[in-house]
């Protein structure tokens, strides 16, 4: 128990001397794993498994939060195959010179495994970048879903790799993983009876660790892969939020073990210590590439940014690297701390850089304006609102009646904002003016030009989180019009009037009196 407390003091401690100098705790985490090391306290075992924990719940939760149709696009897999080639050659190049120049333990490895540790350095950590995204409300921005799905791609290299390194291919057994895709009916209806308490997160953690983990495991591939896609599985249903919200205290704690454990790996000699802090050289490099590759592929040049800003760091895989490296002999066990200390010291870097993401981005698109605005992806376009006079976010069945309802008693030209791309095509058809998008991203709201002819705004989304999220960005933009929402709570309809909604219509109240007016039409006619 005393070993137990120590670890709890040091760590929160770090911690709050992290908060009080402006920065993530996640730095004091990282700081508190070297401090431990240095006062040589005994290595926990437990720690491993929890820090384990946490990425499962970690990644299962991104899952949930996941449109598989991102990772079809070409933004997301054309840049992850070229950007990982890119940072390969780049980080063949400067290791190569290092073991020319016979530094410390780069001195007469071979290529093969000069180019093993260049491919661990090209990747992003999938832990910092969901973190920063949700510290930033930006998981469903569309900078965060570019990000989120550039670094499924590698997780899907690293699934080769792990494959490849073991010897031995996934089992045949895996061909029925795909089972999983109709099974998830049943998982459909187990989440519809389980409330709202205890049951909820237990059935999420079980998710995440059983069929996800623990079977993908089985068959010989990555577990956490599997409680991503497990996740993704999930996502369409009504409740996946919900799910996620209920873990993310849980998720949030084990996070903090995992954090902690790279520290732990143990201090580094000087020479140790200085190769790591030149392996920081190959960040800025991959942001820049990151930035070109996306500008390339058609994203605007503050989207590009900001995705390339939470990419910019070094990824944990580079400790899994080097640790299957170690064990087959092709490198010194000195590697291990050296890429600890890559790694650690990359994760501090961008948090101190993602804290000014936003100022970073403007700056860079003031000097690199996007010149040709016809040639970027439909969803970067400017949103041209001259002629608009009433927005509606979000067209389910109470947006549609919405905007009928603005549209034609009310004589206003109104415009809709969907996230669904199938629901836009559906409603174009049908004579809408629809444009896809996501309400909570704050980009979006850069994308809508002319808006002083904008009178109201309807937020009529089926998630409480969705329609306060739009409302303060849109009160944030300037916008003095009238602003309406809907909710299923009292406390929801509270919170929205705090931040700034002109009406909030309880659905339910809404019903009920729609309900009755419906009753008293008979009534009325036989007074007639």
């Amino acid at each position: 128990m005393t070993l137990v407390t120590t670890y709890l003091a040091v760590t929160l401690a770090a911690g709050l001397g992290a908060r009080l100098l402006r920065l993530p705790p996640l730095v004091g985490f990282l700081a508190a794993g070297f401090i431990l090391s240095a006062l040589g306290t005994q290595r926990v075992p437990e720690l491993a498994t929890l820090a384990d924990l946490g990425v499962t719940l970690l990644l299962f939760a991104v899952g949930l939060k996941l449109d598989v149709r991102q990772l079809l696009r070409r933004e997301v897999w054309g840049t992850a195959i070229l950007h990982t080639s890119f940072m390969v050659i780049i980080g063949v190049g400067l290791l190569g010179v290092l073991t020319v120049l016979g530094v410390g333990l780069l001195a007469g490895l071979a290529w093969s495994t000069i180019a093993l540790l260049a491919f661990a350095l090209s990747f992003s950590s999938t832990v910092f970048v969901v973190k920063a995204l949700e510290e930033r409300s930006d998981t469903r921005a569309r900078y965060g879903q570019v990000a989120v799905g550039v670094l499924v791609i590698q997780d899907l290299f690293a699934v080769v790799f792990v494959a490849l390194s073991r010897g031995t291919p996934p089992s045949p057994w895996a061909l029925t993983l795909l089972l999983l895709i109709p099974g998830r009916r049943l998982a459909y209806a187990i989440i519809t009876r389980l409330g709202h308490g205890e049951l909820l997160i237990l059935f999420g953690v079980f998710v995440a660790l059983v069929p996800g983990y623990a079977l993908f495991e089985a068959v010989g591939l990555k577990g956490d892969l599997g409680a991503l896609l497990l996740g993704a599985l999930l996502a369409p249903h009504s409740r996946s939020g919900e799910i996620a919200k209920a873990i993310l205290s849980v998720k949030e704690l084990l996070l903090v073990a995992f954090f902690v454990s790279i520290g732990l790996y143990g201090l580094p000699t000087l020479a140790q210590l200085g190769l790591g802090l030149v392996l920081l050289v190959l960040i800025p490099i991959q942001t820049i590439g990151y930035v070109v590759m996306l500008s390339w592929l058609r994203m605007r040049r503050r989207t590009a940014t900001l995705a390339g800003l939470a990419l910019a760091n070094n990824s944990e895989f580079g400790l899994i690297v080097a640790a299957t490296a170690v064990s087959a002999g092709l490198i010194d066990d000195g590697w291990l701390t050296t890429m600890s200390v890559a790694v650690a010291a990359g994760l501090v870097l961008a948090a101190m850089i993602n804290t000014r993401a936003e100022p970073i981005a403007d700056w860079v698109e003031s000097r690199w304006p996007d010149a040709n605005l016809e040639r970027l992806d439909p969803h970067e376009r400017p949103i041209p609102l001259h002629e608009v006079d009433a927005l509606v976010l979000g067209l389910g069945r109470v947006g549609q009646a919405a905007y009928d309802h603005l549209r034609d008693p009310g004589g206003l030209q109104v415009l809709g904002i969907e996230h669904d791309e199938e629901r836009v095509t559906h409603l174009n058809e049908l004579g809408y003016d629809v444009v896809a998008g996501d309400a909570s991203d704050t980009e979006l709201w850069r994308r809508l030009v002319a808006v002083r002819s904008l009178r109201v705004v309807c937020l009529a989304m089926p998630f409480h989180e969705e329609n306060l999220v739009a409302l303060r960005v849109v009160r944030a933009r300037g916008f003095t019009g009238r602003v309406v929402a809907v909710a299923l709570h009292d406390d929801s309809a509270d919170l929205l009037r705090q931040a700034g909604a002109d009406e909030v219509l309880h659905l339910y109240s809404g019903a009920g009196a729609g309900l009755a007016e419906a009753a008293l039409i008979p009534t009325r006619r036989h007074e007639t």
